[in-house]
């Protein structure tokens, strides 16, 4: 009996887990269109800022609410 009751009150260390690396990279930079430049090549520069732009925002929010999930639950277990 007194060895069962030895192993309730051991402390456990824990870690919250490390941020994966692909998560810890900034957003590019957006393009810059020069002012002699046609009318469709500023359009295509724009359209692929959109892209990046959602891209970029869509990594952030998922990493955001994955990190708010993980450390909800590591917070509820004691």
């Amino acid at each position: 009996m007194f060895l069962l009751s030895g192993c309730l009150v051991t402390p456990v260390k824990r870690n919250f887990p490390e941020v994966p690396k692909e998560l810890m990279e900034a957003c590019p930079d957006l393009k810059q269109t020069e002012q002699t430049q046609k009318l469709s090549e500023v359009v295509r520069v724009v359209t692929e800022n959109y892209s990046q732009y959602h891209e970029c925002r869509i990594k952030v929010d998922t990493w955001m609410e994955w990190y708010k999930t993980q450390k909800e639950i590591f917070d509820s277990v004691k």
